[in-house]
């Protein structure tokens, strides 16, 4: 007897940015799934149909078949696979899945809208977020925090499995240094730098600490280019901006520094505190969303963005850095969100909906 053929639609979207943190988990998860593909052809008839940008055919190899996304299916999706499982891979994706499709899956990984807009923005945020879950068989979220603000804001009452996102280690990437920071003498803070990010409050502490170091990195333009204008109209020589470092060079920067700094106002998941964490760096975050789901117990937290207060945390968090057994206890932490874990998780996900035994 034949075997069945089990057709799995991944949807990246049109994946425009790779080193973003959309970019990273659409990288991990693609190449183990295309990685897993042939055992998983041959042992269950699964086909992979990754669904993106011509431009990104290839990407993930030739063990997977690619499929072009096209503006129309927006509106209306036709296609002559019939799919078992169609999986969008983040919530921002407007294209809906092939008419036909047996079992729909988004991951949702923040509703951020609706702790950063207000009135009419934040009605019209809600209602678009609403309408892309509307019919979905099936929610995957980051973080259990996102659980309830699927739950009370986008009223979605359909099954919801949390499974977290694993965190690269840099540890043993190469490592090239950044002329003119002095290793083991700054906090460090790394990211886009978007108002929601809070890089207010890292300047008002540099503003009051003036011997202490601060490094900010994020890509060139935009929000990166607005916080270099304050740090100069602040005058702020102890701050300095880097925009565009390689992936050495951030390797460096984690590796050097005395702590990193992330008082975010919102997050879905927080991929950069565990990425310093792994090189067991004390990180000091934000009580806010789902910070503290990531950096548990051996993380530091702001209660408030009030400089004096924030100088006080930050001390005695990196007094406590030094004790016996602390890196060792922040690794340890950083290492619990695995992209391996997070990939079987998946998989074993697609089984289940798909009524394929493990």
């Amino acid at each position: 007897m034949a075997q069945r053929i089990v057709n799995i639609g991944v949807s990246f979207g049109p994946l425009r940015r790779l080193h973003d943190g959309l970019g990273e988990f659409s990288l991990q998860l693609g190449k183990r799934l295309a990685a897993r593909a042939p055992e998983l052809a041959e042992r269950h008839g699964i086909r992979f149909h990754f669904h993106t940008r011509k431009e990104r055919f290839g990407l993930f190899g030739d063990t997977v078949r690619y499929v072009e996304m096209r503006d129309v299916e927006r509106m209306v999706h036709l296609s002559r696979t019939r799919f078992d499982l169609w999986h969008r891979m983040n919530q921002d994706i407007a294209h809906r899945p092939p008419f036909g499709t047996r079992c729909s899956l988004v991951t949702v990984h923040d509703l951020n809208y609706e702790h950063t807009k207000r009135g009419v923005s934040r009605m019209v945020h809600s209602f678009k977020g609403r309408l892309k879950l509307a019919g979905t068989d099936q929610v995957v979220t980051d973080t259990r925090f996102v659980v309830g603000d699927v739950r009370d804001r986008a009223k979605y009452r359909g099954p919801i499995e949390t499974i977290h996102l694993g965190a690269r280690s840099l540890v043993d990437d190469p490592r090239e240094p950044v002329e003119g920071i002095e290793p083991g003498s700054y906090l460090f803070h790394i990211s886009r730098m978007a108002p929601s990010k809070n890089i207010g409050s890292v300047l008002g502490l540099a503003a009051i600490w003036p011997e202490q170091r601060f490094v900010l990195s994020g890509p060139a333009g935009g929000s990166v280019d607005a916080v270099h204008a304050e740090v100069e109209k602040r005058g702020l020589p102890n701050v300095r901006v880097l925009r565009g470092v390689s992936e050495p060079e951030k390797a460096w920067l984690f590796a050097n520094c005395a702590g990193f700094l992330f008082p975010s106002f919102t997050e879905g998941f927080g991929l950069p505190p565990l990425e310093a964490m792994h090189f067991g760096k004390p990180a000091f975050l934000s009580t806010l969303t789902c910070l503290p789901e990531i950096g548990g117990d051996v993380a530091s937290y702001f209660r408030d963005f009030e400089p004096s207060s924030m100088r006080r945390v930050v001390e005695e968090g990196l007094a406590a850095a030094r004790q016996p057994g602390r890196a060792d206890a922040i690794r340890r932490q950083a290492a619990r969100f695995s992209w391996d874990a997070c990939t079987d998780a998946y998989l074993a996900l697609y089984l289940r909906l798909t009524g394929v035994a493990a």
